[in-house]
Parts: structure tokens; sequence; C-alpha cells
């Protein structure tokens, strides 16, 4: 059962929205939305065989493709690892999907 509903969805999905890796960018969201979140991996350490993300950037983001780059930036933040920072972002993107942000 649960295989069939991997092989539906495509890449990775975190609390219903898709997550996309390029490089140090974790783009949270669709670009069919209003907004779309933006990971970046400022810092990190190796822990054993694994790096390990000790400086993350969130920034909630219009996706008008017709407003400049910094005029997109609804909100930002920095935070000390990866998990702090897509819990961040999973709730920044639910209410500003729901209406409750500009």
């Amino acid at each position: 059962m649960a295989e069939s509903n991997c092989a539906n969805t495509e890449g990775l999905i975190y609390k219903g929205h898709p997550l996309r890796r390029v490089d140090n960018l974790v783009y949270y969201g669709t670009m069919a939305e209003k907004y779309i979140i933006m990971v970046q991996i400022l810092d990190s350490k190796k822990d054993q065989d694994l790096d390990v993300a000790t400086k993350v950037s969130v920034q909630l983001q219009l996706t008008d493709p017709t407003l400049k780059s910094r005029d997109r930036i609804l909100k930002k933040s920095e935070k000390d690892s990866l998990y702090a920072a897509m819990d961040v972002a999973s709730i920044w993107l639910d209410r500003a999907l729901a209406g409750k942000e500009k």
C-alpha cells in the first residue's frame, strides 16, 4: 500500500508540500502557489561521514516573476539546524497559503 503512494508522488513531500534541492538551496512548496519557502544552508560541519547544517537561512517569498528578487521576500530568519528551519518554514508556508500573510 505505501509503495503505491510513493510511486504516485514525484520527489520528497514534507507536511503536504514538495521539497526540491539545488546544491545548498532547498525550495519548499510549489511555484504554482502564491508563496514558496527558500531554505539556504549557509554553514555545515562534518559529523562522522555526514555534513550537518549548523547555520540555515529561511525566507518566505512571493512566486511572482515580475517582482525583483529582493521585493519577493516577505519574511526571513536564520536557524541553527535544518530541522528548526523546516519547522519554521512549514508554519510560515501554511499560514501564507491560508491567507494569513500579506
